[in-house]
């Protein structure tokens, strides 16, 4: 389904198939116009992380500005390699027999977790792809465990204790990733570490990756910090190409979710019932947890109309959250939640069958609908 409509048509969502995304192309070439100045000033290379981006019907702007992207297993790779074309960095906790053959052919770099991947695939792997290994600098400054790829017991990337220094030959780049949504003194203490425990090696190398969790794009975030870290790390290591793959900072407010109230039930308060789901469609409020923000809302009993905002499956805890209103909600009303681009989009699931969101991309003025789903992507998915 491709089409336009001109937004004084829909009446503010109106006509918007419900519930749907909407990607917000003006904000999308903004945070990547950022990216692009970090790139030029600090001589790095900055990739697209499919696991929290992977609108691809944007892909066409996106790579006019990224060199890149970075896959977590063979779907993602083949994806960045049909549709952005450029450079395919693959990396994966662990490699499939069946799937390392593929993978090496469409990768620029295959990042191996460990050195047990590393010496079972070494001999098909060396004159194919450029060959790195994860590296765990064993920093940590992620709060919530979920998210922390350095926490402990972490399954992610090779710690000092178990280097194996006799079997890096044909190694050509060390990658590491010690960060979620955080500004650049997170980067600072995981860098310390990792030069502190393995720039020894870097001699022998000829690029490092400095993975993702890079807020970039978020307001508060230290960008000329970051370029002077980058230069300062070039100079001490001139040989060594610099990555990042940051996902949130591609995405980061570039669009939200539209969602419409069904019913509105009191069972010792209001409770509104969305064509939405918290568990299917924006998994993270519950793992992470977090709150998401609803636009012309505000606190519980901070405005003069309090709802609660459920989702419509038959889970209990299926709810988004406690928020209040100026005007009361009736049924057909929109519901529009902030900045649910990144990550929330790439993790959605047909749970109760319910129907995954619409796709549309909003550019000067008028909403493109890119994917609009039904019942055969809720069936295809079972036997």
């Amino acid at each position: 389904m491709n089409h336009t409509m001109n937004k004084t048509i829909i009446e503010e969502f109106k006509d918007l198939p419900s519930p749907c995304f909407v990607c917000e192309e003006e904000l999308l070439r903004k945070n990547l116009e950022l990216l692009q100045q970090v790139q030029n000033e600090a001589g790095v290379k900055i990739l697209l992380a499919l696991k929290g981006f992977a609108l691809w019907s944007t892909f066409d702007l996106c790579k006019e500005y990224l060199q890149g992207c970075c896959a977590s297993g063979l779907h993602e790779a083949l994806l960045a390699k049909e549709e952005f074309g450029k450079e395919v960095h693959t990396y994966s906790p662990a490699f499939k027999d069946e799937e390392i053959d593929e993978i090496l052919d469409i990768s620029n770099h295959v990042v191996f977790n460990s050195f047990n991947q590393w010496k079972h695939f070494r001999n098909k792997a060396i004159g194919k792809a450029s060959c790195g290994l994860r590296i765990n600098p064993e920093y940590s400054s992620v709060e919530v465990d979920l998210y922390n790829p350095c926490g402990a017991f972490s399954r992610l990337g090779i710690t000092k204790d178990n280097f194996q220094e006799a079997e890096i030959e044909g190694i050509e780049g060390f990658h590491f990733h010690a960060l979620c949504e955080q500004n650049v003194d997170a980067l600072q203490g995981a860098l310390l570490n990792f030069e502190k425990n393995f720039s020894q090696y870097f001699s022998q190398l000829k690029w490092v990756n400095f993975g993702g969790g890079h807020h970039i794009t978020r307001k508060d975030y230290d960008v000329q910090g970051l370029i002077t870290l980058l230069k300062d790390f070039k100079k001490r290591y001139p040989h060594l190409e610099v990555f990042l793959e940051p996902g949130e900072a591609v995405g980061w407010q570039t669009g939200y979710l539209v969602a419409t109230v069904l019913d509105i039930v009191n069972n010792g308060m209001d409770i509104a019932i969305l064509d939405t789901s918290a568990e299917a469609h924006m998994p993270d409020t519950l793992a992470m947890p977090y709150r998401a923000d609803i636009r012309e809302s505000g606190l519980i009993n901070e405005k003069e109309h309090t709802y609660r905002l459920g989702g419509n499956t038959c889970l209990a805890g299926d709810i988004i959250g406690d928020y209040s209103f100026d005007k009361p909600l009736n049924i057909g009303d929109k519901i529009i939640l902030e900045d649910m681009i990144h990550y929330t989009m790439v993790k959605t699931t047909t749970f109760n069958g319910i129907k995954l969101p619409s796709i549309a991309i909003q550019k000067d003025g008028c909403y493109q609908i890119v994917n609009d789903y039904g019942y055969n992507d809720y069936k295809i998915r079972l036997s």
